[in-house]
């Protein structure tokens, strides 16, 4: 227990000096574009490139040093010489103040300085835990996964699809309800994969189910999340006409209908998005065959005729 622990540690600074060093290569790839266009003959914005070249260079050689600080880290604590200078060296970790890192070393000093007794109960109440269900297991890896909780949003992305796609997930009622609940959760890591998971069941739930009353629900769920990752999903829903059944006023057994009710209501939300990629999207449902979406899209680009840079609300 104490060596996983550790191992979680180590894990937990790997991956920040990981995190690092993509923002190093990312510095080092633009340095090289700038050095390409330094070298062409006529430049309007020649001492602007040349600004930009100093500064990412001072960057560059600060994110190396930051590097190479986080791999000594992880490597100098398996090194320490006894449980008194482990204990030093991780109370230090914890001035760093890393909400990724945080847990860990609380676990390890904490295991450093419980008494056999408490160890024992750790052990009874592993071997008693009640089994968590599928979400409770994804929640679960987003605590305790440092592939989960690393700066890099796309593990965190892949285990949301991944959850969602499973079969029978997306129709899991309670699972749904427990994924929401965890949009409440003091770690902001388990609250990001709650709300990336939950746009991709309603995702599913919104493009796939023939219940277009369930469908449309889905759809004012999506509008409702203000994670960016929502906004291709809303595209999605906008640009895909579809039919099924709903429920009438007229008539106690569902008939066939379409969604364009729902589609009206993600073409409203991405209005207030107002990203680059909605206005795209509003663009091409100038024609639409349904003439409330036609005509809505029409006044949006008519009131915001410029650039879409961010969410109006």
């Amino acid at each position: 227990m104490f060596g996983q622990g550790l191992k979680q540690v180590q894990q937990a600074l790997g991956h920040r000096a990981d995190g690092i060093q993509r923002e190093f290569s990312a510095a080092n790839d633009r340095l090289g574009v700038i050095g390409r266009k330094l070298l062409e003959s006529e430049v309007e914005n020649r001492e602007q490139l040349v600004a930009e070249q100093e500064a990412l260079r001072e960057r560059r050689a600060e994110l190396a040093d930051e590097v190479n600080l986080w791999r000594d880290r992880a490597k100098n604590l398996m090194q320490q010489p006894g449980d008194n200078a482990l204990r030093i060296y991780l109370k230090e970790l914890l001035e760093i103040d890393d909400e990724t890192l945080r847990p860990a070393v609380e676990h390890v000093l904490y295991l450093l300085d419980a008494s056999d007794e408490e160890l024992a109960g750790l052990t009874e109440n592993r071997a008693e835990a009640k089994p968590l269900t599928a979400a409770g297991r994804l929640l679960e890896r987003a605590r305790t996964s440092y592939d989960l909780r690393g700066s890099d949003p796309a593990p965190r992305q892949q285990a949301a699809s991944e959850f969602a796609g499973r079969s029978g997930m997306a129709q899991d009622e309670q699972a749904i309800a427990e994924i929401e609940a965890a949009g409440n959760d003091p770690d902001a890591i388990v609250r990001e994969l709650a709300v990336l998971t939950l746009i991709q069941l309603h995702r599913y739930r919104a493009m796939r189910l023939a219940d277009l009353d369930a469908a449309h629900h889905s759809v004012e769920q999506l509008a409702r999340l203000t994670h960016p990752a929502v906004v291709p999903v809303l595209i999605g829903v906008l640009e895909t006409p579809r039919a099924g059944f709903a429920r009438s006023q007229d008539s106690e057994a569902p008939v066939d209908s379409n969604n364009d009710r729902a589609r009206l209501v993600a073409l409203k939300r991405l209005i207030e998005w107002h990203t680059s990629e909605a206005r795209i999207a509003v663009q091409s449902r100038q024609f639409d065959r349904d003439s409330k979406i036609s005509e809505l899209a029409v006044k949006a680009l008519e009131a915001f005729p410029g650039e879409w840079a961010g969410r109006l609300r």
